[in-house]
């Protein structure tokens, strides 16, 4: 909810996924029995809903699919997202709308057209395209086509990557991927001797951004621009949704130059992020595709975690806060963060024990002024800018 709070004024949509058959199974907070809820808040918000059923669809998985199409149809969502053939026939049989899912790498107008065949109204393009291999496809269907624009990019072929399954028995394409590819690497020669070689992260690629190419995009007739942004937090969610909502309305009233663009990039650059290119969008990425030096984030802004929210107190706008992990200090910058809950502020007033304070210390427990409701269990981060001194 926090999430979907955060681009609610910015997206024409959002996808997600329920607790089961969808790439980010661990992602708990969507289930069978709140989902006509959540798609209720959703549309209330004037824009539409999409579930991912995008995971490898077993033997074991078929009644679960069943039930899981059948619920999504009595919510009314606006669209289900999915790749398997066994899917994709669940979902026409419950008169669902269906987009075709990146995981079934769509890289050519033949494909494209045989989705449609089957009762797709949409596909998503397989990351690997290239612009001009993308305006060819526009050129050869009238079907919609969505294209990723931001966000995290796989080493693997849209994103069909068997490493964490292999390594650690924990499969990317049943939703449990633990990101090997993230990992600090070392490169071995055949006798055994360390390679000495730039970098570290060996295999983690840059995220995707092209929020400097938005006319391109528009003019290769893409329908849809889609941000990944699965399992990041509502302040990603809210940066990244407005500067490109800033990007497209301003290219489409004829005010979007490169300045202000990279403008929006660099605000963006301050959200977790491992790096930015384009990706394939202009031929294959070479090493400038990759985060060799970044231990995931590349953002020079980092949230450390303070403390856990126990108590709020709406008449006096105020919040008793354990300060757990460290202390607090007046004119901090921090988030509050929760499952429906997200704030960004500054610490403008803190009391111990009735008292007024400048700064509370670790094990304390503290009140602090909020601008807006919080809840118990809400988690408090300070907000650090890494600054690096050149001499």
């Amino acid at each position: 909810m926090a999430s979907l709070k955060a681009c609610r004024d910015n997206a024409d949509a959002v996808y997600f996924s329920l607790d089961r058959l969808s790439l980010r199974s661990r992602a708990q907070d969507i289930t069978a029995d709140n989902l006509a809820d959540f798609v209720e808040h959703v549309h209330e918000y004037g824009i539409k809903a999409y579930l991912a059923v995008n995971s490898v669809i077993y033997p074991d998985d078929l009644q679960e699919l069943n039930e899981m199409m059948e619920t999504a149809a009595s919510a009314e969502v606006d669209a289900v997202i999915v790749w398997d053939p066994a899917a994709i026939m669940k979902a026409a049989a419950n008169d669902l709308e269906i987009h075709i899912s990146t995981q079934a790498n769509v890289s050519n107008q033949e494909t494209v057209s045989f989705y449609e065949s089957m009762g797709a109204s949409r596909v998503v393009l397989a990351r690997e395209l290239s612009l001009d291999q993308i305006q060819n496809i526009r050129e050869n269907t009238d079907i919609e086509l969505e294209a990723f624009v931001h966000g995290a990019m796989c080493q693997a072929v849209s994103g069909r990557c068997y490493l964490s399954a292999y390594l650690l028995g924990k499969s990317g394409n049943c939703g449990e991927c633990s990101q090997p590819c993230r990992w600090e690497w070392s490169l071995h020669s055949d006798s055994g001797e360390k390679v000495d070689i730039e970098g570290k992260y060996l295999i983690s690629a840059k995220d995707l951004c092209m929020i400097e190419h938005i006319p391109a995009l528009v003019e290769a007739g893409i329908d849809s621009f889609k941000v990944e942004g699965r399992l990041r937090n509502p302040g990603y969610t809210s940066t990244v949704s407005r500067c490109y909502r800033k990007a497209i309305d301003d290219y489409l009233d004829g005010t979007h130059t490169p300045g202000s663009a990279a403008l929006l990039k660099k605000e963006m650059e301050m959200e977790y992020n491992r790096g930015f290119s384009t990706g394939f969008y202009f031929g294959y990425p070479g090493p400038e595709g990759l985060a060799c030096n970044h231990d995931m984030n590349a953002s020079p802004l980092k949230r450390e975690a303070v403390g856990i929210v126990t108590n709020f107190y709406p008449k006096s706008k105020a919040a008793s806060v354990k300060l757990l992990e460290q202390g607090l200090r007046t004119g901090d910058q921090i988030i509050i963060e929760g499952n429906t809950t997200y704030i960004e502020q500054e610490v403008s007033s803190l009391m111990v024990e009735g008292e007024k304070v400048n700064s509370a210390e670790k094990g304390m427990e503290t009140g602090l002024a909020v601008i807006d409701r919080v809840r118990e269990n809400d988690r408090v981060f300070r907000i650090e800018k890494d600054i690096l001194w050149h001499e």
